[in-house]
């Protein structure tokens, strides 16, 4: 990883099913002088990629161009099924800031990069969180309630137009979302059940504004398999644990008769908040250093609360 400024890119692109055109994807991102790929996954039930990319700010930026450009290409969103919520065929392109990099500094990449997007694909492109420009916007689940056809409706009013961009989703590429974050990390509970309802429950319940833990966000959707999840973002895993996020699920499970039948990490995450200890008690799958952002960047990362600021 360079010396300089370092930053941390978390991709979500709507394509899980097709492994040419992932491949596509991954090669685009990869394929970019001054950033890594260190971790991608995909999954078919979601119908979504996830990419990590790290790097000089200059060379995540031009990875996530490519991207836009192949995912532009190969996926239409009018056809899209899957079970995670989405605007976009590039969904949300957050940028992180790792080291020697600002939080302010990485809202100011992220509007070049939505100015660029627009102005290059013709994608109407939202700011959120540390990028955006009105307070209704600042939470991704606001920007993608109704997911494209209700965004779609909100944009014929004033206040909703994009920052960025037509007006009109793209044809096929529909809308983007671009800002700055903190470190996020995304984790599912799977349970041991078909109940739809009571996994959506469950997410309602144990997210922050449902009256739960802070600082998570949570719903419940069906897998493929039959079985259904609590799909998860903890946005700052000092306030709240993985551990916390995840008793609270199993707590909930129990009241309902429920088991837990595993977790899964996407993406990667601190080594501050997690080891093998921890996800042994998580029941997670996969686990190894490889699983861990330190491991790729050769820094430890800064956590959300001591992150630096303007």
């Amino acid at each position: 990883m360079p010396a300089g400024p370092l930053i941390e890119s978390v991709p979500n692109v709507s394509e899980g099913r097709r492994r040419p055109v992932i491949d596509r994807l991954l090669e685009a991102a990869a394929g970019t002088p001054g950033c890594r790929l260190l971790d991608w996954s995909s999954d078919a039930s979601h119908n979504r990629t996830v990419l990590t990319l790290a790097g000089a700010p200059d060379g995540v930026l031009a990875a996530l161009l490519a991207l836009y450009e192949s995912a532009t290409a190969a996926i239409d969103i009018r056809r899209h099924r899957g079970v995670h919520p989405r605007v976009g065929a590039v969904d949300v392109a957050p940028l992180v800031p790792l080291a020697r990099v600002s939080p302010g500094q990485c809202a100011g990449l992220s509007r070049a990069l939505g100015r660029t997007v627009a102005e290059r694909f013709g994608i109407p492109v939202f700011l959120y969180e540390e990028a955006a420009t009105r307070p209704g916007r600042r939470a991704l689940e606001n920007i993608r309630r109704g997911q494209l056809a209700g965004l779609t409706r909100r944009m014929a009013h004033p206040d909703w137009r994009p920052d960025f961009g037509p007006a009109l989703p793209h044809p096929s590429a529909g809308v983007t979302v671009v800002g700055a974050r903190s470190i996020l990390i995304a984790f599912n509970v799977n349970l041991a059940t078909d109940d739809l309802a009571a996994a959506r429950a469950i997410a309602s319940t144990v997210r922050a504004s449902g009256g739960g833990l802070p600082c998570l966000k949570a719903i419940g959707v069906r897998l493929d398999n039959g079985r259904v999840q609590v799909a998860m973002n903890l946005t700052d895993y000092v306030k709240t644990p993985l551990q916390s996020a995840f008793d609270a699920v199993r707590r909930e499970a129990a009241r309902r008769g429920m088991a837990v039948a595993g977790s899964e990490l996407v993406g990667l995450a601190p080594a501050a908040a997690l080891d093998a200890d921890g996800a042994a008690r998580l029941q997670l799958q996969g686990f190894g250093p490889d699983r861990l952002l330190d491991t790729h960047i050769g820094c430890a990362p800064l956590a959300p609360d001591t992150a630096a600021r303007d």
